[in-house]
């Protein structure tokens, strides 16, 4: 039994699998069991900030770990990974603001909402990343193509203006297909995404969606289209399957955290997508230069501090040009978490 564990899988021992979902499974069970008993308690951005340095903090004691055991390269590649996944899950962060606006969801039950969403996520990271390891592994030039599509996709964030009104409109559109398919009840019931109510026809107590259900499955849908982005992103900076997920999860880990504390101060970070569209254009030509020009390597921590430096001047730009609490009308005008009822004129399927 003993020596099955140090049997490789994916490329690491067993045991190293095993033992980071151990890891993952207490952090979650922490949340669920300790911080978030009492479910009619709002978290604020005080709350929000501590628990976003306490994972930030984890995933950072765990890539010295890999430093030590893996090596200096290893331990680069995660940082950069982690960096770029958290700075990427950022933009995330305000799309789900956008559509718990739009459907009115109160912040004493968007946690819910983000606690299945992360559990969700990290099953569809998990799927993602190990389609992808598959592919590179069997195919280098595919990163040649996760590299086109990096600076395809950030060229169009860097021209894209109405990013805010599209995910808004495709949640209108959503929540009008399910009021044709499904039944689905205008307010909430507390924070259950089942009820059970009278049919408008017959009278007896059927199971209807609320619109907290719509909520899980929207943002369920935007983290796998932001994964089309992240996914492709941390295989450019590394091709260790296990370094690509561990890094991966621990940065949506804290994606929870740290939306109650970003959504607090949507409207402060205007530029912030600038900042990630530049990121994702230099991941993609760090993969092009390195295969135009075989004897050029651009190392791990490059990419750690091009990632850190932009990120920071994009927070910081944003900080300075949002100072007097005004946000340059170009970005569009941001979504308030405050609840109010935002799916109206669907009928009852």
């Amino acid at each position: 039994m003993v020596d099955l564990l140090f049997n490789e899988w994916l490329g690491k021992p067993i045991w190293m699998w095993l033992a980071f979902h151990a890891v993952i499974f207490l952090l979650l069970a922490f949340d669920l069991g300790l911080l978030h008993r009492d479910k009619s308690r709002e978290i604020g951005v005080k709350e929000s900030l501590l628990l976003t340095a306490f994972y930030l903090s984890l995933g950072l004691l765990f890539g010295g770990w890999i430093w030590w055991y893996l090596g200096p390269q290893a331990g680069q590649e995660y940082l950069a990974g982690l960096v770029v996944e958290k700075s990427l899950s950022m933009d995330n962060v305000f799309v789900i603001a956008v559509i718990f606006g739009f459907l009115g969801i109160p912040r004493v039950a968007q946690h819910r909402v983000l606690l299945w969403g992360i559990l969700a996520a990290v099953l569809l990271r998990g799927l993602m990343i190990g389609l992808g390891a598959a592919l590179v592994h069997q195919a280098e030039w595919v990163l040649t193509i996760f590299a086109a599509f990096l600076i395809y996709a950030g060229i169009k964030m860097l021209v894209s203006r109405e990013e805010e009104d599209g995910e808004g409109e495709s949640a209108n559109r959503f929540v009008a297909f399910a009021r044709r398919h499904f039944r689905v009840t205008d307010d909430l019931d507390g924070q259950k995404f089942v009820t059970r109510r009278p049919h408008p026809e017959t009278g007896k107590p059927v199971r209807w969606l609320t619109p907290l259900a719509l909520a899980l499955v929207l943002v369920n849908g935007a983290d796998v289209i932001f994964a089309v982005d992240s996914v492709p992103a941390i295989f450019a900076i590394t091709t260790d399957t296990y370094v690509v997920y561990t890094s991966n999860i621990f940065a949506i880990l804290g994606l929870r955290a740290l939306y109650f504390a970003l959504a607090a101060m949507v409207d402060r970070f205007a530029y912030l997508k600038t900042a990630l569209a530049l990121i994702l254009i230099f991941i993609g030509l760090k993969i092009v230069v390195a295969d135009t020009f075989e004897l050029i390597h651009i190392a791990p921590w490059v990419s750690l501090v091009v990632t850190v430096v932009l990120l920071a001047g994009g927070i910081a730009y944003s900080l300075w040009r949002t100072r007097d609490g005004h946000r340059p009308a170009a970005e569009g005008e941001a979504l308030p978490s405050a609840p109010h009822h935002a799916a109206p004129g669907g009928r009852h399927g």
